[in-house]
């Protein structure tokens, strides 16, 4: 009997028939697949219309002339534009049922990064952040959690520390900025040399306070950076150049190859931002134009990473702060709505070639199989092998959180 055939067979028939020890087998025979490593977000910062994206109402009021596309999963349908995208159905799953309580840029935002809404007594860290954390540091030179083209509000890390906020850079295009000495190399490390005096100085009966600051780790992981080998997965250039057409020519496009070269070498967690999806005016226009930087990127790079094997390795996570009204507004435009958004997930060893939950083209009924943000972490959690109940301790109020609140979504997890 296959694994497919077993993961079926348990499926039809429960677990309840077996022993206790029984189960536990069966279960790491079914678990026995290595999880996920790494994520990679690409963000659509302003919040993007579900119904321009991947939950087309064609022919409907409230789609304003916005047409749908077949894809490669029969009855899955993305709003046209996404023809690329469309072709790589078959890796991906859409929650088309996603619901928050956050309607604020920033709120909604922090709430889509961390899993949890906002609190003036703690800071959450970030999806990515958490990854860093929990999962093994391996050989990795560079940052491990690594934010392109960053948005108004950056992943930090929150209450676990500042050394797991991500690294920001702008458009992978040119060269990395302020990685290579401007002198010698032996005028370098005398420079290095009475910093060091400096510092042990500075650090006589301020101990404490000077290793609160993690300068001196800052220092060393820097100087380290400078000189690795791993700094070349920041240049796009190295790539071939009918590959990095693929992916379009925009700081998009290569944030999202960067992204690929950068899981290869170890990095944990990386965001890619494509930024103006607040399309209070002019929406459909607005979204014509971007869409057409998110398709070629987002197929290109799950074709990329299965090509190189990597999918099964890293979880892609393609969202916004929330979604945008059914309700066109006198001025062409969709407002902030977080009932009933979309998001797109595939790899990590997902479930894919399906679409969760159902909104009511008239905007009247609630969705159908609602999604809550917290679940979908608990999903990527689960998928790069943590347990989502782990917790940690806050440490100035003493709380212990969860990594996540949310419960994985047993379809997706298999």
């Amino acid at each position: 009997m296959t694994s497919l055939d077993r993961r079926a067979f348990l499926s039809l028939a429960g677990l309840s028939w077996l022993t206790p020890v029984g189960r536990l087998l069966a279960q790491q025979s079914e678990s026995s697949r290595e999880p996920a490593r790494s994520v990679i977000l690409l963000w659509l910062a302003g919040g993007p219309s579900q119904l321009e994206t991947f939950d087309p109402h064609a022919g409907t009021s409230f789609a304003g002339g916005t047409k749908a596309i077949e894809t490669a999963v029969k009855g899955i349908q993305l709003a046209s534009g996404f023809e690329q995208l469309a072709d790589q159905m078959g890796s991906v799953s859409l929650i088309r049922s996603m619901i928050s309580k956050e309607g604020d840029h920033e709120r909604g935002t922090y709430m889509l990064k961390t899993g949890y809404r906002p609190d003036p007594t703690v800071v959450h860290p970030s999806i990515g952040a958490v990854c860093c954390h929990e999962l093994p540091v391996g050989t990795t030179d560079i940052p491990r959690h690594i934010s392109i083209l960053t948005g108004q509000w950056p992943s930090r890390g929150g209450f676990l520390g500042g050394e797991f906020d991500a690294f920001q850079i702008d458009d992978p295009k040119g060269k990395l900025p302020d990685v290579a000495s401007q002198v010698a190399a032996v005028r370098d490390q005398r420079r290095v040399l009475d910093l060091d005096v400096v510092d042990r100085a500075f650090s006589l009966r301020r101990k404490a306070r000077v290793d609160a600051t993690l300068h001196r780790e800052t220092i060393a992981s820097a100087r380290t950076m400078m000189t690795s080998e791993q700094l070349k997965a920041f240049d796009v250039s190295q790539e071939p150049a009918n590959l990095r057409a693929e992916y379009g020519d925009s700081p998009f496009g290569r944030g999202c190859l960067a992204a690929r070269r950068l899981i290869e070498v170890g990095v944990r967690c990386v965001e890619v931002t494509l930024n103006g999806w607040d399309s209070h005016v002019n929406n459909h226009e607005i979204h014509r134009k971007l869409v057409k930087q998110l398709d070629p990127a987002f197929a290109a790079l799950l074709r990329d990473l299965r090509a190189r094997k990597l999918l099964d390795r890293t979880v892609v996570l393609c969202c916004g702060e929330f979604g945008r009204s059914p309700k066109i507004n006198p001025l062409g435009g969709r407002d902030h709505w977080p009932t009933g958004f979309s998001l797109a997930l595939a790899g990590g060893g997902l479930r894919s070639g399906v679409a969760i939950g159902e909104t009511d083209p008239e905007a009247v009924k609630d969705p159908v199989d609602p999604t809550t943000v917290q679940d979908v972490h608990a999903t990527i959690l689960t998928a790069l092998g943590l347990n989502p109940l782990k917790e940690n301790v806050a440490p100035l109020t003493g709380r212990p959180m969860k990594l996540s609140e949310g419960r994985a979504i047993r379809s997706l997890i298999g």
